[in-house]
């Protein structure tokens, strides 16, 4: 009655040996360890570059535990992090900017079980330490920018159908083009609405002008504002992988929001310096026509604006902008052969590289302006004359203060451009002890739970107590094994998900314990009692377990961040639980009083 086919017993056998193996690389913990990978612009991680960091960690006295060469990367382990910390610094003087040289923690568990892909589990910003931000796009910035491009297109097209208009000016997120007869109007508006799907064109009058103007439609709107936001991410997990930051988290909250999370990130003014920059490249000719302002209050020539350049002598540059960094592909810092300045190198894609020729041909002895934009601040930081025509789409950009300044330009141009100004409206740093003392909090409080939960059991049932224990603990082993197999992250909330699945697991065990009870109490015997107990009880328990499943899977489908990493714990626990709650705890039952054949009774209290 109370025994189960052989097949079922090995293949509960087979679950418990693959639950323990992989929940082994747990038990071993971490060590601190520097990751060198390859820039894009960069050359091999081989064999070579190896012994060189041996050699150079050997000379600066640095010790180290191990060193490897996987298949895109070099990983150095340390004894503890201030060694770790060191050797990072030194090896990214070293190799400067073709590599990437990442802090990082590497599981200590042994070959056998990584070769099997045996891994501990991620460990969440609040466990290993690091840094949050939550970024605001502004997405207006970014239809502001879309219509100030429309005008330079719409001027364009109606200049090459030889369109008269009087003038095209931007209000807003609008653009109006002046017309003096309703004719030339009626002609640009079918040029414009063949050639710009996303405008919209209204005509009205204003005296004797005649008005078309054009803003975006809804549709393209949103689809601009996504593309931003999209953009952005795109260009953090650049700048980050930039920075250096293993196994960083950067991901969409909401509609315009961007949460930014850098584990192990010991410098964290640098990265929100870095993170929250926006900056981009500007080439605009210069105006050497009219005569340059003195006061900055002055009035400028129409289509100019007065800046001051670095050495502090006034400059007016044209608003045309005639490249941005969106044509930039690579750059890098360097420095100039024949006067030992701090310079950026930069490269151009195929269409840059034709517009910078075009235009450097067409203004020889004139001076262009290269702007750098941060956050709508823009800054002239040179202005040379054009001797002669640029072709192969590689510029230099000197003015440079000094070596630390082109090297942050170099890495923020060679991420990208944001497509949209974005502010830091939250920021939360956690240190490595307070992350080690979550989890040592998180541990005990689980182990403590456990413990109560099993002296409960065994004071109230017994062995039957006992043996809910037991399987209490299988579903315990369960989920680790199950979370590491997934290379879950566990966050603090995901500990707070373990210590309730302890508690809700129980309570399929008691409720079948009680049935069992009940069932005696009726006099019914022993293994008939335990035969009615396990079928009656499941049905409820399923019941129960479905309900709150479903509310987990709603957690996790509309949550994020530490609600999702609630939520997945808690599913992954209720599966076990109904594993280990049922199917566990009647294999031992079983094994234990299954094969008596004259049992009277039963030890549950």
């Amino acid at each position: 009655m109370n025994r189960y086919p052989l097949w079922k017993y090995i293949s509960i056998a087979v679950a418990l040996l693959i639950g323990a193996v992989y929940s082994l690389p747990n038990l071993f913990g971490e060590s601190p360890a520097v990751q060198i990978s390859s820039a894009k612009s960069a050359g091999k991680v081989d064999t070579a570059l190896m012994q060189e960091i041996e050699a150079l960690l050997k000379r600066e006295n640095l010790s180290y535990q191990a060193i490897q060469l996987d298949k895109n990367s070099i990983k150095v382990r340390f004894t503890d992090p201030d060694t770790q910390i060191r050797a990072k610094d030194v090896i990214a003087r070293q190799l400067g900017s073709g590599y990437v040289v990442a802090l990082n923690l590497l599981s200590r568990s042994p070959a056998w079980l990584e070769s099997i892909g045996a891994l501990p589990m991620y460990l969440g910003l609040d466990l290993r330490g690091g840094v949050h931000f939550l970024l605001q796009v502004d997405t207006k910035a970014a239809l502001d920018k879309a219509i100030e491009r429309y005008v330079g297109d719409i001027r364009t097209t109606l200049r090459e159908k030889r369109i008269a208009y009087s003038s095209i000016t931007r209000e807003n997120q609008t653009v109006q083009i002046k017309f003096k007869d309703t004719a030339e109007r009626a002609k640009a508006e079918t040029e414009l609405k063949k050639n710009f799907f996303d405008l919209s064109l209204k005509e009205f009058e204003s005296g004797d002008e005649k008005i078309l103007s054009a803003s975006l439609d809804l549709p393209a709107r949103k689809r601009i504002q996504e593309f931003a936001l999209k953009q952005n991410i795109t260009t953090l997990h650049n700048r980050v992988n930039a920075l250096g930051v293993a196994e960083p988290v950067i991901q969409q909250q909401g509609a315009d929001r961007i949460v930014v999370q850098l584990p192990g990130v010991q410098d964290t003014a640098k990265a929100k310096e870095i993170l929250g920059r926006t900056a981009t490249l500007e080439i605009r000719m210069v105006d050497e026509e009219h005569p340059v302002p003195e006061s900055n209050d002055a009035p400028v020539p129409f289509g100019t604006e007065r800046y001051i350049e670095r050495n502090g002598i006034p400059i007016l540059v044209k608003k045309q902008v005639v490249l941005t960094g969106e044509y930039i592909t690579d750059a890098s810092p360097g420095l100039d052969p024949q006067t030992g300045e701090s310079v950026v190198h930069v490269s151009l894609d195929s269409r840059g590289a034709r517009i910078f020729k075009q235009v450097t041909r067409e203004n020889v002895g004139k001076r262009m302006a290269i702007l750098l934009i941060e956050k709508g601040v823009a800054e002239v930081i040179t202005a040379p004359v054009i001797r002669e025509e640029i072709g192969g789409g590689r510029v230099q950009i000197s003015g440079m203060k000094n070596v630390q300044e082109a090297t942050d330009i170099a890495l923020l141009l060679r991420a990208g451009a944001l497509a949209a100004p974005m502010d830091i409206v939250e920021e939360r740093t956690v240190g490595p002890s307070m992350g080690e003392e979550n989890i040592k909090r998180g541990i005990h409080s689980t182990l403590w739970g456990f413990v109560a939960i099993a002296i409960m059991m065994v004071v109230y049932y017994q062995v039957i107590g006992l043996i809910s224990v037991v399987a209490l603990g299988v579903n315990l082993l369960l989920l680790v094994a199950l979370l590491s197999m997934l290379q879950a992250t566990l966050t603090l909330p995901g500990l707070a998900a373990i210590a309730l699945t302890l508690g809700m697991a129980i309570d399929a065990n008691v409720l079948i314990n009680e049935r069992i009870r009940e069932e005696l109490r009726n006099g019914t015997t022993p293994q008939a009692a335990i035969s009615a107990g396990y079928d009656r009880a499941f049905d409820t328990i399923l019941d129960s377990n479905v309900t709150t499943l479903i509310a987990g899977i709603m957690l996790f489908s509309f949550g994020s961040g530490p609600v999702r990493g609630f939520a997945t714990v808690h599913v992954l626990g209720i599966l076990t639980s109904m594993f280990s709650a049922v199917l566990v705890s009647r294999a031992i039952v079983n094994l234990t009083y299954g094969h008596r054949r004259k049992l009277t009774k039963i030890a549950i209290g």
